[in-house]
């Protein structure tokens, strides 16, 4: 209720657009009945509706108690202010006074509160309140209001300026009447008649689930939705019952609006406007956003008399906005008329379409528009219904444990029936019944007769066949039945919903009032109408929850539910309350302490010394607790004292007494006092026994050596007796450790402890107890190691006894390991002995490894290795590791060694491939191979190269250090030697494998043949422009150094023409700028000694060609001319392809080509007008180009008179809409490499194209190229991304359509993205 209270100040109503306050009730607000039109659901992941109400008229409100419809209107005012006028400068009054005394007032002006000052002065004597405003400025002109509890009145001051003549208003405008006293209160005999209160005042009417509203009023509805962590505005619907969707009732009556604010919330508003009797009932605001959902439901109760305006639903105008759903409901209150009962809807349907009005107000239907609905889907029922006989009612309602039979008739008796539920199919629980009556009388040649089906209550679902007829039984029905239930027969289906009604829970057995003793079990037992109800327990009206400290228990078995307190106390008096929905119980539970009783009691002693003392204390309750005391102080346990308590008995036991044990013994309960003394009395009775040392390890053999573990505790407890207590002395090596007894006479005890002096240590230490000698020493060192003597005196006598202590301990750490080789994946340590063994063998060593950059050590074995070398295995190549040692004895296991010094186990590389000889001379040797097949992970430092004579073994480095490239020449060699040479490659590990040369290899050198390597494009002609350069490179080969020479068609070239530059092993000719003379065979010899190569270049240089000659016209006729001419002189140095024909009307001069490229020397030219004169040309044409060849001839018309008349020819329309003719491809590339999409298009006139990515142009996106050749359209990503990845587009438009493409690209990412190198030898 506290909840609810506080949520009801921030929610209780929103307005519609007129500025008017919110009606505030005498309640605040906050009182049940307004608190139930509140719903405030708070979830943090589904948006949160806040239902108001806010009403335009009159007002209620449930105070007092009030719960009838007829509840006038309510103030907390007897007298209100009322507005005024006053000139600036006077004194201005507001008088109010209030229904109760003492009541909280406050006044605003302009909604802001006002503070008592000097300006504004407000006083309060009883129930009558004042605000005074001393000296009126234009500023005080404003809207002020007076607050009491929940009502709130608003006046005006006006402010007038002070007139030159005539005297001042003295007093306020009069008022209206005073609104009539609360229903509770009887009012005065003069008061009028209750009156509608102003605008300003309405209010709002609340009776327990209902929002009364007066007929003709208006009332808005405002959900507030709180976004919360919603990324876009909920969508919002209002519905009356529990189905029909207000959206469609939007009008004159009805409006819906909505205000939506990112940053805040949403506001959703339903405004009924003029409301009538039959808008009453059950309304619900539903919000969702994807997955989420809300709801709230209220109610409407409309009070006034029934109004019916047969107009404004008739003429069809002003009915939209009606909320008359009577036409929808299945059951409704009907006038009582004696003639029979009439089908409204059969008259209806047989009725013309121009008497349904007639009809419906003769039947008391208001909802023309739901009847019209209606009537619409019983006529597509009729028609479509080919399955169905009779269907299922709209509804049904059944009380929860009762049972309900659904019945329809089909049209086919053996047609198959499914019966659905919310969608699913139903499976019988119990026996199926489908019993067909024609089957039973053909199988049984049984009478038509009536057969009856009984079935088990305890079946859920029930279904059977008789005729035409199907039914479902749903047998004790619960809320998990409350759902739409549908029958299917072939593909028709009708469908119906059933509601559940759950009757409230009543306690069929009240609870008993009972008195317990303190520490009983309590058990409030209580019996409800339904099994499994929910019930709530209450103490004083405080509700019982499950604690942590498990006081109360609740139990449910069956109807019972029962409230278990364990023990009960003084606090758990009080008035145990049990609730259901449906009622209540109450009980009184008293607890009362009981009297404690002593069973038996304590009785005096006497006992002897060294003897036990036991006293026992019985009493009645054992869970009461006691003390016990010895001359009035509490005696405390001990090793001797031991006092203890089992069940109802106390006991207190002192072992050895003394005679400081004497004394008066007392046993105190909590509750009660029980006193009981006792004397000890102890005769002493003297003797004296020699001193004896009792140990089996005694004497002087190695058997009395006891091995204790360094950092354990050594104790050596040693038997003793003797009387009077003996004094006890121990030494260690001939050094007698001084010890000091306590005190023995004073307390008449043995000695209880001795310390032992030994040079400074305060490890070893010495307790000596009854009959026990304990030697310890905390944490034996080796230093403690040795003989020790225990001395025991008395004046009896004195003993003696030897024990030998031998400490071991753990080995000390090995020294760090050393790492002797390693391998690719493994490694070779060895270490050296630890120093000291711990006074054990060792028996083996743990090692461990790990990495350098890590903090993980892993072990390598787990059982001890015996040796002091080790091969680990097992490790990553290239990697560097750690490696440290532990010893290992008896003991345990050693401190670490020192780790290792870090090592990379890698494996020397393989052999270097290809190894052959690039050059030789008379003294040098050039060498050359390839980069090893394994490298490895350590990295390649080089390579080294070595060499030896034929027949020695002693290789000579070729040069110092490694070096780092694939080819070396070795120079200063000696001619004629016959040498080996070997290549070694070498990283971290070491040199690998050499790599050899078959033979040995004689330093001198060697003869090639010459020979030349023509490339490819110069095997044919070379074809050059006038003017344009030429660079040929001739790669030849030969040894010793070939004599090269050029030629040109048996000539030798001149060097002012050509330039040559030969090397070794190529020769360059070169000619700046070409001319015609240049052409020719080109000639190139290569020669060593006798041994010559040749080879020949075709060059031929090309020019544009002369112009053809003799250009004359032939013969003409008609619209024709007939033109001929002879080939040019100069075809350019190549042959003549054709010709260009072009003509001129020598009016314009504007040339047009008659054939572009014509092969013979004559040609006829027509389309030619009549009584022009024309100019013809003539080019010719070669592979360079044409040339302008001949001055233009005129050619004139015969006939200057005639007049042409060009035909009217209809154009061809060639237009076509733009369409792709290949789509794009979907695709998927990998990230870094330029991708590209392809599509092809056509249309007349051109398309204009357009590329998208995601819906988005990116024509002016630099990293995209678009290409369009010949329809072929492309679009180039250069080095995309995974970012652009995505659905690209490609549209065309043009004047007569446009056409769109697409496709998805995705853009994988390169995981290896290293290369690996290639041999020089290879590129």
């Amino acid at each position: 209720m506290k909840g609810f209270q506080a949520a009801a100040t921030s929610f209780l109503s929103v307005f519609q657009s007129q500025k008017i306050d919110p009606p505030n009730p005498p309640c605040g607000g906050t009182c049940v009945s307004h608190l139930r039109h509140t719903c405030n659901m708070l979830h943090p992941q589904r948006p949160t509706v806040s239902l108001h109400t806010c009403y335009i008229g009159l007002y209620t409100c449930p105070m007092g108690g009030c719960s009838h419809v007829n509840c006038p209107v309510f103030s907390a005012f007897v007298k209100k202010p009322k507005g005024q006028e006053a000139e600036e400068g006077s004194c201005v009054v507001f008088e109010a006074e209030t229904e109760k005394h003492n009541a909280k007032v406050k006044w605003q002006c302009g909604a802001k509160d006002i503070d008592n000052s000097k300006t504004h002065v407000i006083a309060a004597d009883g129930n009558k309140h004042s605000f005074t405003i001393p000296a009126v400025t234009k500023g005080d002109a404003n809207v002020y209001a007076v607050i009491a509890g929940g009502s709130k009145v608003k006046f005006e001051l006006k402010v007038i300026a002070k007139p030159g003549e005539g005297e001042p208003s003295t007093g306020p405008v009069p008022a209206p009447a005073d609104p009539p006293a609360p229903a509770s209160a009887e009012p005065p005999a003069t008061a009028d008649p209750p009156a509608p209160a102003a605008p300003t005042e309405d209010g709002l009417d609340n009776f327990g689930k209902g929002c009364l509203l007066h007929a003709g009023k208006t009332i808005t509805f405002v959900a507030k939705v709180h976004l919360g962590t919603l990324l876009k505005k909920p969508a919002v619907k209002w519905f009356k019952g529990k189905w029909m969707d207000l959206a469609s009732k939007c009008g004159k009556h009805l409006q819906l609006k909505e205000t939506y604010d990112r940053k805040t919330q949403v506001l959703f508003r339903m405004q009924i406007v003029e409301a009538k009797p039959n808008f009453a009932g059950a309304y619900r605001c539903e919000v969702s956003s994807r997955d989420k959902f809300d709801s709230c439901n209220f109610d409407l109760i409309v009070h006034g008399r029934p109004t019916f305006d047969l107009t404004s639903s008739i003429d069809g105008k002003e009915d939209s906005g009606e909320l008359d759903f009577s036409g929808l409901l299945k059951k409704r209150a009907t006038q009582t008329n004696t003639g029979p009962d009439v089908d409204v809807w059969e008259i209806l349907k047989k009725a013309p379409v121009t008497d349904y009005e007639k009809i419906a107000f003769q039947h008391g239907i208001t909802d023309l528009r739901g009847m019209l609905k209606r009537l619409k889907k019983m006529k597509k029922e009729e028609k479509k219904s080919e399955a169905f006989n009779k269907k299922l009612d709209p509804a049904y309602q059944i009380e929860k444990g009762h049972k309900i039979k659904l019945a329809i008739e089909v049209t086919d008796p053996n047609a198959l029936v499914k019966w659905l539920k919310n969608g699913q199919e139903i499976q019988p629980t119990g026996r199926e019944y489908m019993i067909s009556l024609q089957y039973m009388l053909s199988l049984y040649d049984v009478l038509r007769s009536e057969i009856k089906i009984c079935s088990c209550e305890l079946w859920r679902y029930i279904f059977e066949s008789v005729g035409n007829m199907r039914y479902l039984t749903i047998n004790h029905c619960s809320l998990a039945d409350d759902a739409a239930y549908t029958c299917v027969v072939g593909e028709e289906k009708c469908t119906t919903e059933l509601f559940v009604k759950e009757p409230p829970v009543t306690i069929v057995k009240d609870l008993e009032d009972q008195m317990v003793m303190v520490g009983e079990r309590v058990e409030l037992e209580c019996e409800v109408s339904e099994e499994g109800a929910p019930v709530k327990w209450e103490k004083d009206g405080v509700e019982l929850t499950r604690d942590e400290s498990f006081k109360y228990r609740f139990k449910k078995d069956g109807l019972k539910h029962i409230l278990i307190i364990n023990e009960a106390t003084k606090e758990d008096c009080g008035h145990y309350r049990v609730k259901t929905n449906g009622g209540e119980s109450v009980a009184e539970l008293m607890v009362q302490e009981k009297d404690l009783e002593v069973y038996q009691s304590i009785a005096d002693l006497t006992v002897k010394a060294k003897e036990e003392a036991f006293f026992k204390c019985e009493v009645s309750d054992e869970k009461v607790k006691g003390t016990w005391y010895k001359n009035g102080v509490e005696v405390k346990a001990s090793s001797r004292t031991h006092i203890t308590h089992v069940g109802r008995i106390h006991k207190l036991t002192i072992d050895a007494v003394t005679p400081e044990d004497e004394g008066d013994y007392t046993f105190v309960p909590e509750d009660i006092k029980q006193n009981r003394f006792f004397k000890v009395k102890i005769d002493y009775v003297p003797r004296q026994d020699p001193p004896k040392i009792h140990l089996d390890c005694m004497g002087r053999s190695a058997d009395s050596t006891i091995i204790v573990v360094a950092g354990n505790k050594l104790r050596l407890d040693v038997p003793i007796t003797g009387d009077p207590a003996p004094t006890v002395i121990w030494t260690k090596g001939g050094k007698a450790s001084a010890t000091k007894p306590e005190d023995a006479a004073n307390k008449g005890k043995a000695p209880l402890s001795w310390t032992v002096v030994s040079e400074g240590d305060g490890r070893v230490h010495v307790e000596s107890t009854m009959g026990h000698c304990v030697f310890t020493i905390e944490g034996a060192e080796r230093q403690d190691e040795g003989g020790y003597s225990v001395i025991v005196r008395n004046p009896a006598g004195e003993d003696t006894a030897e024990i030998n202590v031998k400490v071991v301990d753990v080995p000390d750490p090995p020294l760090a390991p050393r790492v002797l080789s390693v391998g690719e994946d493994s490694c070779v340590v060895q270490w050296d002995p630890p120093a000291f063994d711990g006074g054990q063998p060792v028996i083996g060593y743990v090692l461990e490894r790990k990495k350098k950059q890590s903090y993980r050590w892993m072990r390598l074995n787990f059982d001890p290795y015996p040796d002091t070398t080790f091969e680990a295995k097992r490790m990553i190549e290239g990697v560097a590791y750690e490696m440290r040692v532990y010893a290992v004895n008896a003991i345990g296991m050693s401190r670490h060694s020192a780790a290792s010094q870090p090592f990379v186990p890698v494996a020397p590389t393989s052999e270097p491939i290809g190894l052959c000889i690039d050059d030789i001379s008379n003294t040098t040797i050039s060498l050359k191979w390839r980069t090893p097949e394994r490298v490895g992970a350590a990295q390649l430092e080089g390579y080294g190269v070595e060499y030896c004579k034929e027949g020695t073994d002693e290789w000579v480095p070729a040069f110092e250090g490694l070096i780092d490239r694939n080819s070396v020449v070795i120079k200063n060699l000696c001619t004629g030697d016959k040498l080996h040479f070997r290549v070694r490659a070498y990283n971290m590990a070491g040199p690998s494998p050499p790599a050899r040369l078959a033979q040995a290899v004689s330093i001198q050198e060697i003869m090639q043949r010459p020979k030349i390597w023509i490339p490819r494009n110069l095997r044919q002609t070379l074809v050059k422009k006038v003017g344009e350069s030429i660079n040929l490179v001739i790669p030849f080969q030969g040894k010793p150094r070939p004599t090269v020479s050029w030629s040109r068609d048996g000539e030798p070239l001149k060097p002012t023409e050509v330039s040559l530059r030969n090397s070794d092993t190529d020769t360059i000719l070169f000619i700046r700028m070409a001319e015609r003379t240049h052409s020719g065979k080109y000639d190139l010899q290569v020669q060593i000694e006798n041994v010559v190569d040749t080879a020949s270049i075709h060059i031929q240089i090309v020019d544009l060609p002369g112009s053809p000659q003799d250009l004359k016209i032939t013969d003409v006729w008609s619209f024709n001319v007939a033109i001929e001419w002879k080939a040019p002189k100069d075809n350019g140095n190549c042959d003549i392809i054709g010709y260009l024909v072009r003509k001129a009307d020598k009016k314009t001069m504007e040339w047009f080509t008659v054939f572009e490229q014509h092969r013979r020397t004559n040609c006829v030219v027509s389309d030619l007008v009549m009584g022009n004169e024309y100019v013809f040309q003539v080019l010719a044409i070669n592979q360079v180009g044409p040339k302008q060849t001949h001055h233009p001839q005129v050619f004139t018309s015969f006939s200057p008179g005639s007049r042409y008349k060009s035909p009217n020819y209809k154009q061809h329309d060639f237009s076509e809409a733009a369409k792709f003719t290949h789509p794009l491809v979907s695709r998927s590339v990998i990230a870094g490499y330029n991708a590209t999409l392809s599509c092809s298009v056509r249309g007349i006139p051109k398309p204009k194209v357009t590329w998208y990515k995601n819906k988005m142009d990116i024509s002016n996106e630099a990293k995209y190229r678009m290409f369009s050749k010949q329809g072929v359209l492309t679009l180039e990503i250069r080095k995309p991304c995974t970012f652009d990845g995505g659905v690209y587009t490609c549209k065309a438009v043009n004047d007569s359509g446009e056409d769109v493409v697409e496709c998805k690209l995705e853009v994988r990412c390169e995981y290896d993205t290293r290369a690996k190198p290639t041999p020089a030898s290879h590129r």
